[in-house]
């Protein structure tokens, strides 16, 4: 297991299952017999986080370049996401409103010094709704983490 989160839909676990390339929904409201709805996402699953609405887990696929969109309100895949950069890492990610392109959630990456920042509103903005919508480029050669806070007008690498 690569990381383990609360979905905010229903009593569920959102873990991702490294190797198999599998997101798992573990119900827990009975935990003498859970029950576990496997979701078909991208190999090598790390860490990942919510979007602003807590609707959908967006989870990183390292040795794959993506990140796969969970969608915890419907259980399934949204969609895979090419992040144009080495090796995505996001801890949790990091979430904030572009003035272009709405309410974004963005990765760092192991591998290069590229920042993706992904669309994550589909109701209000379906275009740009799991795409890559700007690539920044750091200082760095890489991250491991990305964080920002609604009251800060930065984000940290």
């Amino acid at each position: 297991v690569a990381s383990i989160v609360a979905s905010h839909f229903a009593p569920e676990w959102v873990l991702n299952i490294k190797e198999t390339g599998q997101v798992w929904l573990v119900d827990y409201t009975d935990p003498s017999n859970p029950g576990i709805k496997m979701i078909e996402a991208e190999r090598s699953l790390h860490d990942g986080g919510w979007d602003s609405t807590k609707r959908y887990f967006l989870v990183a696929a390292n040795a794959r370049n993506k990140v796969a969109v969970i969608d915890a309100k419907e259980k399934k895949l949204v969609a895979p996401v090419d992040t144009g950069g080495i090796k995505p890492h996001p801890g949790r990610g990091a979430n904030w409103v572009d003035p272009e392109f709405g309410p974004v959630w963005a990765t760092g990456h192991i591998g290069d010094s590229v920042v993706s920042v992904i669309g994550t509103d589909p109701v209000n903005h379906p275009e740009h709704a799991w795409k890559v919508v700007r690539k920044i480029n750091s200082l760095s050669s890489g991250n491991l983490f990305i964080k920002t806070h609604p009251s800060s007008k930065w984000v940290w690498l």
